[in-house]
């Protein structure tokens, strides 16, 4: 049950023409599942640090005031410090992502891309489409 799929202008099928797209076969390629397997054990991680280290601000916040308050140089605290550590971590996450999409999962969506449309060449020259 292959969706049908428009094409816009500058799309990967013929203008103004329907590309007929599989989107369960290839969500069951393997190509696809090593995609999601990979970002999603990035993913997932990447997350629950995040929201850990903030949760941990807001505790700490909460309950230890006076920790909080210690000044580290002139009227930079430690709640300040690790607020702006908040930036650091969520900047450095986001380069982290950026760089491992390009180094790993772009090249799997491409393979995935590329298996797909090898199987769909391949059924394409088994049954021509029929006329209308």
């Amino acid at each position: 049950m292959a969706e049908r799929a428009p094409t816009g202008e500058g799309g990967a099928g013929q203008s103004g023409d329907e590309l007929d797209v599989d989107w369960l076969a290839i969500e069951r390629s393997d190509e696809f599942q090593e995609l999601v397997r990979r970002r999603r054990s990035f993913v997932i991680p990447g997350t629950v640090f995040f929201l850990s280290y903030f949760m941990a601000f807001m505790v700490l916040t909460a309950y230890a005031p006076d920790f909080m308050g210690e000044r580290v140089y002139e009227g930079l605290t430690v709640g300040y410090v690790l607020a702006l550590t908040q930036f650091i971590m969520v900047f450095a996450l986001g380069l982290w992502y950026l760089r491992k999409a390009d180094k790993e999962f772009d090249p799997l969506a491409e393979r995935a891309i590329a298996r797909y449309a090898e199987r769909a060449d391949v059924a394409e020259t088994r049954e021509p489409e029929p006329q209308r």
